[in-house]
């Protein structure tokens, strides 16, 4: 794709590559939430993707029909079947998006040319798929939720437990460097989500040959407060990254709060 720009009143054009970015939202959120970043990324000559996972944004499931990971990456991975075997796309996974990625890279390593985690859970080969999550769940105290509501899918011992965001939590640790509209918009159309705990402590641990042969890029959220900045670390020192990259003065939802330093952040981990 030749792209040309306009240089003290010269007109210069220059071959740029054509990227697929396939955006992956995170937990109780769709793909609305990357509609500032989208264009952002399209304006520059590349193809963007975002689509709801199971039981999110526009998505007709509700979250008690959503049983493994699996089933709520489902979206996702059916997308990546019909990518033609000559494309590679670059995957973008925003918070617990991270496992979304994992399952895809796991399954379609050969179509992905990168795999970028955005402030995101990223597991790792040796350990169940649990493993970051638990970590996560253990260095955080129970009062730090604020009022996330737990509900069990159901009366079973076994059931899965959902996962809701309140309004206090949103606008103290996910947005609180928003606007008031974008903290407004993330009221209404969250919905409830999970972490499918129970599903991963007993899934297959991801493989080398699988999720560890794609290429990993992080992005550190510096103001993150719902998964801090030492956390992140300790996921990238858990699990090194080829490409670590930091964005300031955003907090958990960059895409909303600092759209552009996002975007030139994505473009310089692919070009």
């Amino acid at each position: 794709m030749r792209i040309t720009w306009k240089l003290e009143g010269k007109m210069e054009s220059t071959e740029v590559e054509q990227k697929h970015f396939v955006l992956v939202h995170g937990g109780c959120h769709g793909a609305w939430c990357w509609f500032k970043l989208k264009p952002l990324l399209e304006a520059a000559g590349h193809r963007v993707s975002a689509f709801d996972l199971s039981a999110s944004g526009t998505n007709t499931k509700v979250i008690q029909d959503v049983a493994t990971l699996a089933d709520y990456t489902m979206p996702l991975l059916e997308f990546m079947a019909t990518i033609p075997p000559e494309e590679k796309v670059v995957l973008v996974g925003h918070s617990l998006g991270g496992m979304n990625l994992a399952l895809a890279m796991e399954k379609f390593p050969e179509k992905i040319s990168v795999a970028i985690f955005l402030s995101a859970f990223m597991p790792d080969t040796v350990h169940k798929p649990s493993y970051v999550l638990d970590q996560y769940n253990k260095r955080t105290p129970a009062e730090a939720w604020l009022d996330t509501q737990f509900l069990p899918y159901n009366a079973e011992n076994e059931s899965e437990i959902s996962m809701f965001f309140g309004p206090k939590i949103l606008s103290l640790k996910l947005y609180q460097l928003c606007s008031n509209e974008d903290l407004e918009l993330g009221k209404i159309l969250v919905r409830p989500s999970s972490l499918f705990l129970k599903d991963l402590a007993n899934a297959k641990q991801f493989t080398e040959e699988g999720y560890g042969s794609v290429k990993r890029a992080f992005v550190v959220c510096q103001e993150d407060k719902a998964i801090n900045e030492d956390f992140q670390r300790w996921m990238i020192e858990n699990n090194p990254v080829v490409e670590e990259k930091e964005l300031t003065g955003v907090d958990h939802m960059p895409m909303l709060c600092d759209p552009k330093q996002l975007s030139v952040c994505l473009l310089d981990i692919v070009l």
